[in-house]
């Protein structure tokens, strides 16, 4: 259940929704090893829709070497981070809230792989320009 959870934050993180299968892996072995924190929120976060699956359920469709989180799924996990949400709205069985959140638990962790990201990015430029000039130096 957890994995489905940070799937969906993973993947909602991303501006179009959709991460290839190798980025999706970095970026969930990252929050998997950040700490008790994570997994507890990500717990916490499952306890409220407890019969998730996103693959049955079409909140993530796979395509292209990689997945795309739905427009259901946004709206799931929109219902799954807010305090009171209707169940209605998803046509999924009914949201149980386990406790009552507190505005720690109502922040997003992924503004916080952001970072992470925008460096692993730079590294990666900076690596492909130092093996550019060897190469035009050789």
């Amino acid at each position: 259940m957890n994995f489905q959870v940070t799937v969906l934050k993973v993947l909602v993180s991303y501006r179009d929704g959709f991460a290839v299968m190798a980025d999706l892996k970095r970026d969930m072995a990252i929050l998997a090893t950040s700490g008790r924190d994570w997994a507890e929120r990500t717990k916490r976060l499952a306890a409220r829709v407890p019969d998730l699956d996103i693959f049955s359920q079409g909140l993530i469709v796979r395509m292209n070497g990689g997945w795309r989180v739905t427009d259901k799924g946004r709206s799931v996990l929109e219902i799954m981070e807010a305090r009171s949400a209707p169940a209605q709205a998803t046509g999924l069985t009914p949201v149980r809230a386990v406790e009552e959140p507190t505005p720690a638990t109502t922040l997003s962790p992924m503004s916080s792989i952001a970072p992470v990201r925008r460096k692993r990015d730079r590294k990666r430029r900076q690596r492909d320009t130092v093996r550019r000039r060897q190469a035009s130096a050789s």
